[in-house]
């Protein structure tokens, strides 16, 4: 393991590399780094589980391919004790790996190669993203509830028949962005620019995946829906359907 660290008056947002490909890993660490963030590298998946523990870093940069323990595993694991952002990279470029790394809890992802630049630029946008919840909440009303969900937007919580529901920061700003106005329809790219943020560039069916796990959490069948509802040709709103 390394670390590289600039100097701050305020600490610096920390970044986690796990990556085996000790190049790769390097270069990324150091464009990290330049870029004002604290830096540490691992290069297994244990290591980066143990990492995640020990450090509790804002960002983690994930190989879906490590060897041994793999990157959705990985993934599973810190999931159970953080909900710091995950941006998964893979080589495997079919949708199937890629959806995959989504469910276990990931936030976006990369496909190699890609530009060292584009990842700096990711983990910006995951950090500087808007807290949606609280630029929707309404001081009289800091909580939305539908039916036995209660949206806590001011305490960044959910609560689903009294039992706290554990969410990715992703599933959150979702859940908040939706509860916020619950008689709009959002689509996909209104959704994206409320969470990901307008400058965002991938797939937008990349919603669709965080719907899907989000709803499962929640307990919410599509076809029933007591929470989230599709809009058919438009996207998701708040409710029943």
């Amino acid at each position: 393991m390394w670390s590289v660290s600039t100097t701050h008056p305020t600490p610096a947002p920390s970044v986690l590399i796990i990556e085996d490909e000790k190049t790769l890993a390097g270069m990324i660490g150091a464009y990290m780094s330049r870029a004002g963030y604290q830096a540490r590298v691992v290069h297994t998946g244990p290591e980066g589980v143990q990492a995640v523990r020990d450090q509790a870093p804002d960002v983690v940069i994930l190989d879906l391919g490590l060897p041994g323990l793999d990157g959705i595993e990985v993934c599973r694991q810190i999931r159970t004790f953080t909900d710091c952002y995950v941006i998964v990279v893979t080589a495997r470029k079919d949708e199937i790996d890629t959806l995959i790394g989504l469910s276990v809890g990931a936030d976006d992802y990369v496909t190699k190669p890609f530009s060292v630049r584009e990842l700096v630029a990711r983990v910006q946008t995951v950090l500087r993203r808007p807290r949606t919840g609280t630029s929707h909440a309404h001081p009289q009303e800091p909580v939305w509830v539908f039916g036995d969900l209660h949206v806590d937007s001011a305490g960044q919580q959910v609560h689903l028949a009294g039992d706290p529901v554990a969410l990715t920061p992703t599933e959150r700003d979702l859940l908040m962005t939706l509860a916020g106005r619950p008689a709009m329809a959002f689509s996909r790219r209104q959704l994206i620019d409320q969470v990901w943020g307008d400058d965002w560039v991938g797939d937008e069916h990349l919603v669709d995946v965080h719907i899907a796990h989000l709803r499962r959490k929640l307990g919410d069948d599509p076809d029933t829906a007591r929470y989230i509802s599709t809009v058919r040709g438009i996207g998701y709103r708040m409710g029943k359907g």
